[in-house]
């Protein structure tokens, strides 16, 4: 089983007390979750052994994984996780499936701790029921304490529960976005957005988010004066209470420049950003990431406080920060250390690097939103901190690609593995049929992008480059994606780039392929050896298509046909039959599948010779049988050989 699946909820613990929860459960193995069972039952594959009472064992297991899966009682659970319960924001996920396996709750922490979506990811694996209670699930409503989670962003200050609430009663919510991707604003959320590039109506609103690295709210949770909100706004200063409901994310787009002396502490580093952050109402959730010179990339107080809130350090070599345009250059830094800038163009270079395209030197210097602060306490060093803004956020997270194969177009003929990928997914992209085909599959805030049929090439870059950002993605492809589908291709322009083979991390999930489900329908036709060609000259010429077309006949082959005509491509097919019937007979079975496990799906029977008379287009696949190949009853038949010989592998 695929450790992708479930990388989210890792570490991740399943316990189970009786033999038959134990195998029901042990499939998580593979997924890297820790199967937990009593001593009692002895050595049972895969798990590890407690002793003593599940209470106390769950106590002491409690802070170390992010999510927890039981099967048993949910009454049990309950019981059992009452005591360890502190606060929605903190709690593991707690999932409960029962013995039977038709079932798997939503026990804890559905939102946040991501209950809901393990539920749902679990309930695939097991193809059981998901029973998830909360009020935005049953409206098929956005959790808003989950819709920056996918972008790396920071919650911040606000009044989560009563913005929840208004949602959930689906009363007019604004939103607010001064920063982070755009990407959510697509994907089914019944807000009303304001931007600096869009205004919304007047409209009574009983909410408000606001997405922005500023600190919206003052220490008493009431909002800025700052009506408009123009590109790179200064954040304003705080205002008085009110009692609509408001929360804030913060996308982490800062990146803070640093300069410092040697031996500089931790702590007084960490003090000076707080203190400038704080000056501008900038806020600490927003932080992307640290950049200095590459002299201090051993400064250990740097490093400490990078580790301490995993924070990635730039380090950059004296040559490339002088090359950057800064408002306040020093001469005595230049003398020092090669450069009339550290904090601020480190800071500068850092957003520079982060770009998805490099902008204009004038678009960059508008991205320095706090100038170079020096601050200094005694016996501690001193500290000179710069801060810039990205146009894009900081994820923190390491992307996962998943390509998946669909089948031929029916949920009922995707694998678990498959379905599973699909549906815990940050963003779905591909051909826009086969993604309206998964849409149960689909949820409100996924990330989901539709390409015309042609554009192969645009879908693969698109996946990668937010595979590359940290997200995870599926890209689908009907039947199976390593079969004309979109795994190689994303492989070969991964391969182009330089792919280390790692990040971002890679699976292909294989699903049924046309001629596979074309076969299925009609019999057994595919007993005996067999291949596949295409008949499409869009990447193969057709000397090539016609070279292999009579290798097959003439070896005897069963042959499935893909792709066998286009509104544009019509001889193609003529061609083919012409070529197998020097070699099989007029009467030789074929089958034409259009749409296999597709509500308009037609079958055909027919014969080499008559071949032409039948609809084919590029929703079909042609199945032409061999020289023993046969029909009876209404089904094509190919021999496997078992009554002519006793070899029956």
């Amino acid at each position: 089983m695929s450790q992708v699946l479930f990388l989210d909820f890792q570490p991740l613990a399943a316990i189970a007390t009786t033999p038959a929860a134990a195998k029901r459960l042990q499939f998580l193995g593979g997924s890297g979750a820790t199967l937990w069972v009593p001593e009692t039952l002895g050595n049972f594959a895969g798990a590890q052994p407690y002793s003593g009472s599940l209470r106390d064992h769950l106590t002491a297991l409690w802070p170390e994984y992010k999510g927890f899966i039981f099967c048993l009682a949910a009454g049990a659970v309950v019981r059992l996780v009452a005591p360890l319960l502190t606060h929605k924001s903190q709690d593991p996920a707690v999932v409960v499936v029962d013995e039977a396996g038709r079932f798997v709750i939503s026990l804890c922490s559905g939102h946040q701790g991501g209950a809901d979506r393990l539920t749902q990811l679990l309930a695939h694996q097991l193809e059981a029921t998901p029973v998830i209670t909360g009020a935005t699930n049953a409206a098929e409503l956005p959790a808003i304490d989950t819709l920056g989670l996918p972008f790396g962003w920071q919650r911040g200050e606000g009044n989560w529960n009563g913005v929840s609430g208004i949602i959930a009663r689906q009363q007019p919510v604004q939103v607010i976005q001064e920063a982070g991707s755009t990407l959510w604003q697509h994907q089914g959320y019944p807000f009303h957005i304001q931007t600096a590039q869009r205004e919304v109506e007047p409209i009574s609103f009983q909410a408000k988010i606001w997405i922005s690295p500023c600190e919206r709210f003052s220490g008493s949770g009431s909002p800025e004066a700052t009506q408009g909100i123009p590109a790179r706004s200064s954040c304003g200063s705080s205002a008085s209470s009110t009692d609509m409901p408001m929360v804030q994310w913060h996308p982490r787009v800062l990146w803070i420049g640093i300069g410092c002396e040697r031996g500089t502490s931790q702590q007084l580093i960490e003090s000076g950003i707080r203190q400038v952050l704080q000056s501008h109402q900038l806020a600490w959730g927003a932080i992307a990431g640290v950049a200095t010179i590459d002299l201090k990339a051993d400064e250990r107080g740097l490093i400490e406080l990078c580790r301490a809130y995993n924070w990635p350090l730039r380090c950059f070599p004296a040559t490339v920060l002088q090359s950057v345009t800064v408002p306040n250059p020093s001469a005595i830094v230049a003398a020092a250390v090669g450069t009339p800038s550290v904090a601020e163009a480190a800071a500068l270079q850092a957003v520079l690097e982060f770009r998805f395209e490099v902008g204009e030197e004038s678009k960059l210097q508008n991205s320095l939103r706090v100038p170079k602060q020096v601050i200094q306490a005694a016996g501690q060093g001193a500290v000179t901190v710069a801060v810039a803004e990205a146009e894009q956020e900081w994820t923190g997270r390491t992307g996962q690609f998943g390509s998946v194969g669909s089948g031929p177009g029916h949920l009922d003929q995707m694998t678990p593995a498959a379905k599973t990928a699909v549906c815990q997914a940050d963003a779905v992209i591909g051909y826009g049929l086969y993604v309206d085909l998964l849409q149960p599959l689909l949820r409100v805030g996924q990330v989901v992008e539709r390409f015309p049929i042609t554009q192969e090439r645009q879908r693969a870059e698109r996946a990668i480059a937010l595979a590359q950002w940290g997200l995870t993605v599926a890209v689908v492809s009907s039947g199976d994606c390593g079969i004309y589908g979109m795994a190689g291709l994303v492989l070969e322009q991964l391969q182009a780039q330089g792919w280390d083979g790692k990040t971002p991390g890679i699976e292909i999930f294989p699903g049924i392929t046309a001629l596979q489900a074309t076969a299925s329908r009609v019999g057994t036709p595919l007993m005996h050896d067999f291949c596949d060609i295409s008949l499409s000259t869009l990447l193969n010429p057709w000397p090539v298509i016609e070279k292999r077309l009579e290798a097959a006949a003439e070896a005897d082959f069963v042959a499935a046909l893909y792709n066998p005509r286009s509104l544009t491509r019509l001889e193609q097919l003529v061609k083919a039959q012409e070529i197998f019937l020097r070699s099989r007979p007029p009467g030789t079975p074929v089958a034409i599948v259009r749409s296999a496990y597709r509500p308009d799906e037609q079958a055909t029977l027919t014969t080499l010779e008559q071949l032409q008379d039948a609809t084919v287009d590029m929703l079909t696949t042609v199945l032409i049988g061999n020289s023993s190949t046969r029909t009876y009853a209404g089904w094509m038949i190919t021999p496997r050989g078992y009554f002519q010989s006793d070899d029956t592998e």
